[in-house]
Order: C-alpha cells, then sequence, then structure tokens
C-alpha cells in the first residue's frame, strides 16, 4: 500500500489500552484518506439518538496518501466525529508541522474512543504509545500545553494538537489547536475531545512510507510549484494572508457586516494593508509551502509579544459582522480564541446576533449584565470571556446561535446557521453557487467545502467542465455547485490544503504516482461524490432529513445596498435541482438506493434501505 503506513492506531480510553488497526487497500482505493477514509471507519459506530459527547463517540485524527510527501501544501490533517454543535457529521481540518508529524510517527491516523477516568495525553513516536497523566495539564491554555509537553518529553521534531479549557468545558464550538495557534476550528470537536478527558495528542517520527514512482511525484512537484509561484493568489496570500480579500469581499457583497444585514462597511480599516500598517506583522508557513499564509502580530502588548493571526473568517467574524473595525480589539479577541481552543467563526457570529437581539430589545441590559452595542470593540472582547468562562450572558452564546434562539423563543430563520453550524465570512447573495453548497454541505454551512465564489471569480475546472457564470443567477448553478462541493471535500481526503491551485489531472497523476493506481479524474469526481454520500449517510442515520437541507432567512433577505442589492439566491430552484443531480431522494434527504449502490456503498444502502 504505497503512500500509506496500512495502519491506524486504535485507542480505547476508557480501558487506556491501543493496538494498531489495519486498513486494506480496497477501503484506500474507495475512501482515499483523510476525513473520507474516518468517514468510513466512524460509520458502522453511529446509531440515532447518539450523544456526540458519549464514551462511544469516536473521534479520528486521519492523514491522506499526500500528507509527508514532497508534495507542496499537503501538511493538512482532518478531525472527525460526530458534532457536538449540530449532532450530525462533523470535520475539522488544520496544517502546521502537526500532519508531518502525524505521518511520521508510523500511522496513517488515530481512532479514539471511550473516556479515561482522568485527564490523560497521547505520545507517539516512531509506533511506540503512551498514554499519559495530563491532570497538570487541565486547566492550561494551549499555548502552555504545548510547551509544557515538549518540555517535559523533550523531544525534537515533536509536534502537539490540543484542546484548551472551551475543550475542557465542552463548549459546543471548541476547537483542536496545533502548532501554536493553527486551529481544527469547526463544529465542536474540541469538545468532544475534553469529553473524553484527553487534553492532547503529541507525535514525533521520520517513518516515511514507500510511494511507487518516487522520482515522477518529485517531477510533479516541481510542476505544480511553478503553477503556485506564478499564481496571483500566492502572492497575494504570501503578502496579507486571508485578510487580503477584505476589501475586494466587500465589493462583492460577499463581506457580511452587522449580523448579515449589511454589505458596505470601512473596510479599509480591517484590511491585511491596514494590519500591516498598524503592527509588525511576519508570515509563516506550513511545511512544504511556498506560500506562507498564515499572520503573526509581533510586539502587540508588553504581556503578549507574539499573537497569532487574525486570519479573513476570524477578522470578519469579530469585526464587520459586529460592526467592529478596531483591529487591535479584534486581535484581543481573536487571541483569546485561540489561547482557550474556542472556533473564531461561531463565537463571532453568536456575539453578532446578540447585538441583533439587544438592537431589537430582545436582550435587555439588566438580562445581559452589560450594554452589547454594536460596534463596540471592548464588548467583543468581553463576551469572548464570558463564553470561555462560562459567565452570564456568556453562557448562552456559548450555545451557538441555533440554540440561543430556541431558548430566547425566536424564529429559528433568524439564527445564521445551517445545521446548527454557524455560516461562515462569505455570504451566499453574492454567490448563488454557494448558496446551494451552505445548504447541503457535509458538516453545514461551510465556505471550504463547496467555495464556489472561487469558480465564479474566475477559477474554472475544464475537467469537470465547471465554467466561471454569472455570480448572481440561480440558473443551472446546482449541478457545477455539487461537482465542485464533491471536489473540495477530495482535498479532505488526500490531504489538500484548499489555497493548492493545482488541477485535477494534476491531483489524479500525483496520486497515481504515490500509490500506483490508475485514476484518472473522472474516477476523482466519483470518489468525492462517494466522500458526500457517505457523510450524509452518517447524519441521515443520525436523523438529518430534507427540511434542515436550508438557508436562514436572516441570510436570505435582499440587501438594499451593495453590488448584490435586491438580489437573492433562488433556493427552490437550486435546491430541487441539486437533489436530481445528487440523485437524492426528495422526501427523506436520503441519497438514492440506486445512487449508493453505484458508488459502491452496498452496505450503506441496505442500512438505509432495509427490506
Amino acid at each position: 500500500m504505497n503512500g500509506y503506513h496500512g495502519r491506524f492506531l486504535k485507542v480505547d480510553l476508557s480501558e487506556l489500552k491501543t493496538k494498531d488497526m489495519p486498513l486494506f487497500e480496497d477501503d484506500l482505493r474507495k475512501f482515499i484518506g483523510g476525513a473520507t477514509l474516518a468517514a468510513k471507519l466512524i460509520y458502522d459506530h453511529v446509531e440515532k439518538d447518539m450523544d456526540p459527547l458519549g464514551p462511544e463517540s469516536p473521534l479520528v485524527f486521519s492523514t491522506g496518501p499526500f500528507t509527508g510527501t514532497s508534495i507542496p501544501m499537503v501538511s493538512r490533517y482532518a478531525v472527525s466525529g460526530i458534532s457536538p454543535l449540530t449532532g450530525y457529521w462533523g470535520e475539522a481540518t488544520s496544517g502546521g508541522e502537526f500532519p508531518f508529524r502525524l505521518k511520521g510517527s508510523g500511522y496513517d491516523g488515530i481512532f479514539i474512543t471511550g473516556r479515561a477516568d482522568h485527564p490523560v495525553y497521547l505520545y507517539i513516536d516512531n509506533g511506540s504509545v503512551q498514554i499519559k497523566d495530563a491532570s497538570h495539564l487541565w486547566g492550561k491554555d494551549i499555548y502552555e500545553t504545548q510547551k509544557i509537553i515538549k518540555g517535559v518529553l523533550e523531544k525534537s521534531g515533536l509536534s502537539v494538537a490540543c484542546i484548551g479549557t472551551a475543550g475542557e468545558r465542552q463548549i459546543r464550538y471548541a476547537g483542536i489547536m496545533n502548532d501554536k495557534g493553527r486551529a481544527a476550528g469547526r463544529c465542536g470537536l474540541g469538545a468532544l475531545m475534553g469529553s473524553k478527558n484527553l487534553k492532547a495528542v503529541a507525535v514525533a517520527g521520520k517513518r516515511k512510507p514507500d510511494l511507487t514512482n518516487r522520482k515522477k511525484v518529485k517531477e510533479l512537484a516541481k510542476e505544480v510549484l511553478a503553477a503556485i509561484s506564478g499564481s496571483f493568489g500566492a502572492v497575494a496570500l504570501r503578502e496579507y494572508g486571508t485578510l487580503f480579500y477584505m476589501d475586494f469581499g466587500m465589493s462583492l457583497g460577499d463581506a457580511p457586516a452587522k449580523y448579515f444585514s449589511k454589505s458596505v462597511f470601512p473596510a479599509e480599516k480591517v484590511t491585511g494593508q491596514a494590519l500591516r500598517q498598524a503592527y509588525t506583522v511576519e508570515n509563516y508557513a506550513c511545511p512544504g509551502c511556498p506560500i506562507g499564509c498564515g499572520r503573526e502580530v509581533k510586539n502587540f502588548r508588553k504581556d503578549l509579544d507574539s499573537v497569532d493571526g487574525p486570519e479573513f473568517e476570524t477578522a470578519n467574524a469579530l469585526g464587520p459582522l459586529c460592526m467592529n473595525i478596531d483591529l487591535d480589539s479584534i486581535i484581543r479577541a481573536n487571541h483569546l480564541c485561540n489561547a482557550h481552543g474556542l472556533d473564531t467563526i461561531s463565537a463571532g457570529v453568536s456575539i453578532a446576533y446578540a447585538m441583533y437581539l439587544y438592537e431589537n430589545g430582545v436582550l435587555t441590559r439588566d438580562e445581559a449584565g452589560m450594554e452589547i452595542k454594536w460596534g463596540d470593540g471592548n464588548t467583543v472582547v468581553k463576551l469572548v470571556e464570558m463564553i470561555i468562562n462560562q459567565e452570564g450572558i456568556g453562557k448562552l452564546l456559548s450555545q451557538g446561535t441555533l440554540r440561543m434562539a430556541q431558548e430566547l423563543g425566536r424564529d429559528v430563520g433568524e439564527a445564521a446557521q445551517v445545521k446548527g453550524l454557524e455560516i461562515p465570512m462569505h455570504d451566499c447573495r453574492a454567490f448563488h453557487g454557494l448558496a446551494v453548497s451552505y445548504a447541503t454541505g457535509p458538516r453545514g454551512a461551510c465556505h471550504l467545502k463547496g467555495d464556489y465564489y472561487n469558480v465564479d471569480i474566475g477559477i474554472a475546472v475544464p475537467e469537470f467542465n465547471i465554467m466561471p457564470g454569472n455570480r448572481l443567477s440561480s440558473e443551472n448553478k446546482a449541478e457545477n455547485a455539487a461537482k465542485y462541493q464533491s471536489l473540495r471535500d477530495l482535498y479532505d481526503a488526500l490531504t489538500l490544503c484548499k489555497f493548492a491551485p493545482f488541477s485535477v489531472t494534476q491531483i489524479s497523476q500525483l496520486l497515481n504516482s504515490i500509490t500506483g493506481w490508475d485514476v484518472s479524474p473522472a474516477d476523482l469526481l466519483v470518489a468525492g461524490d462517494r466522500s458526500i454520500n457517505i457523510k450524509r449517510a452518517i447524519s441521515n442515520k443520525l436523523g438529518l432529513t430534507r427540511e434542515e437541507d436550508r438557508l436562514p432567512k436572516i441570510c436570505l433577505k435582499a440587501l438594499k445596498e451593495g453590488s448584490t442589492a435586491g438580489k437573492v439566491p433562488d433556493m427552490g430552484l437550486l435546491l430541487k435541482d441539486y437533489y436530481d443531480f445528487r440523485q437524492w431522494d426528495w422526501e427523506t434527504g436520503k441519497p438514492s438506493k440506486e445512487k449508493l449502490i453505484e458508488l459502491g456503498l452496498n452496505p450503506v444502502a441496505e442500512d438505509l434501505y432495509p427490506k
């Protein structure tokens, strides 16, 4: 099995036991790796009404066949499980050194069940595994945790993924952090990790699987490196990080403000350029990446010499979405989220919702214990602190917008979420292909699984006949959005950074050179479809129906300003066309039995359609 070690580490924390879990080539050919292979492994453990935070709920760390190779932009890993925030399929990805170190440890991934009776952490080094006491780490932030573990183990090349106090307190949108402030942020998988009393995973090693044609891999790596170096996106990301998009996004109506009710704001105050002008900013890169989109603010304050970020999603969520254009408060709030392991998107959207409710008199000053006014950066920071500490109104905000609306007796249509996952910082009114991707995404509203804005601003996928079109039209959009969604899902199986400007042909050539398989671009689309459908089936088993494939009213109300004024996606048309193309059942929301069998998911077909 070239490109793979051929095994996962299986961990039972209740028994504090570990063993090797073999992988089979037929499964790898079908599910490849990363989050897709995790879905295959998790599927049989899923039962209706399953408690995402119960001991039996699996947590999976996984890499793919690209991880650890000389291909640029492949130091990614996926974390998967049942989301404590949504109750459905959940996954998150992150970069940094951890993915290479995990693969180098001698395993393709880790499959974790059970719950330790006290805090522990895993230590894996070149195939050797230890479960170590973490009682002294409980209550530490993620920076302290990483530093202490590295100091104790004294192992060169060690990387640590861990939770902060948000994960320990099982806040529903807690994330998992690695290599300082790199985040597997979405879906609350840090809470799942915390529910297992698992504080951290420390990995080290230099084991590399065999490659079928190492020379060809190196040749192709040089080819794609040239494509990266010559792309405009690479230059912009290197200079300003993802924050380069803020003013461009606003001009497209794609940077939401004032809780999705505005699209025009002083964007120049919160751009990558503004960050550089106001602070000393350095960039950093994942191993093997020629771009370096990561930001680090130096000499921020006397007690904070170095601060990670902020990137676009964070700056928009804690900034303009709350009508806050004060970079200082955005950086402070982001640092708190990072240090304690909190998803900045869900946190920012929940805070913006609180400001919306306060403005509309639903939350009073007495009920909130403070004023919650638009644009107050200090209030944003204070609310992040209250969420982390589970104090006052912060406890409500830590539940996410859907539960906030339900608890306050509000119309859930004003909760900016899909299936419980808060909407990210790309506005579906600006790109109608994005709208249907949000509504149907495997983990809820996701700007990475169906980032169709890339297509309609000029990035074609000729192998799948996906071409740029009218971004404000819903006609003939759903099929291409579905195909692009499948392609992007495949990136998290390989694993490959979403910023990698590789063609589908190059991806198939790379995969074949690593594994010795004969995978065509068309085969990759089938693999992406299979990935989307098995994740959908997991959520179907957990109770998901078509009724939850919808966007909230707050994000579908036509705006009166900006380039999207008066325009909203036709969700009825988009969803019908999408379902027809996917061959999903309109009544139940399940993939059809015929489609599942066509994709080789026969056991899933038997499960969803019992005789």
